[in-house]
């Protein structure tokens, strides 16, 4: 991280840190998208702490995310998962990621609006079908048909998550090409210079 003062990256990031100031850069997307490796990256590219939702719900509830799901139901884990996002924005600067449901509250996105800059990672289906393939923590994809659920989620979710501040397509990349293609999204939406030094695949 000791780069000389005159790197542009350094220039650049340094001026993104100054607009964002105490707000957090909050990501949002369905699951599989990424958010979570991403955000790591975008994180220790910007120096900030990185936090992640559900991480910090397993945490306070000292249960998984699917054990809540079982245990108290979708509406319960929202209302904890709001409670949790709410107490966490509190404390920026930082990188949160989020679960794929936490953006569709409207007392959420208020809250992030308020202390935050929102980044969707938007994802093709095949890519997030193949990610979420291989794990089996997901309590939203225990079904029959686990590509029909995703469907469903796009078709109800992606409206609302197009209205987050910054999007930024996600694919099948290294993450420090994608982590890059955030950050300069955000200097853009922060009307920062870019970065000429970002990592090409």
């Amino acid at each position: 991280m000791n780069s000389l003062p005159a790197n542009p990256p350094d220039e650049s990031h340094a001026a993104l840190l100054g607009r964002l100031g105490s707000r957090s850069i909050v990501f949002v997307g369905l699951m599989g998208a990424g958010k979570t490796a991403i955000g790591r990256k975008v994180a220790a590219m910007l120096g900030l702490p990185f936090m992640d939702s559900d991480q910090e719900i397993e945490s306070v509830s000292r249960m998984s995310v699917p054990e809540l799901f079982e245990r108290y139901g979708e509406p319960e884990f929202r209302a904890l998962e709001q409670r949790v996002i709410l107490r966490v924005l509190e404390h920026g600067p930082q990188v949160l990621s989020t679960g794929g449901g936490a953006f569709m509250s409207a007392q959420t996105r208020e809250a992030i609006a308020g202390h935050g800059v929102s980044v969707w990672l938007k994802a093709e289906i095949d890519l997030l079908m193949d990610r979420v393939s291989k794990k089996q923590n997901r309590p939203l994809l225990k079904s029959a048909d686990p590509r029909a659920v995703i469907e469903q989620l796009m078709a109800e979710r992606y409206p609302v998550y197009a209205t987050a501040d910054v999007t930024v397509p996600t694919r099948d990349d290294r993450k420090e090409v994608i982590a890059a293609e955030v950050v300069n999204a955000l200097c853009g939406y922060f009307g920062v210079a870019a970065a000429t030094g970002e990592v090409r695949s």
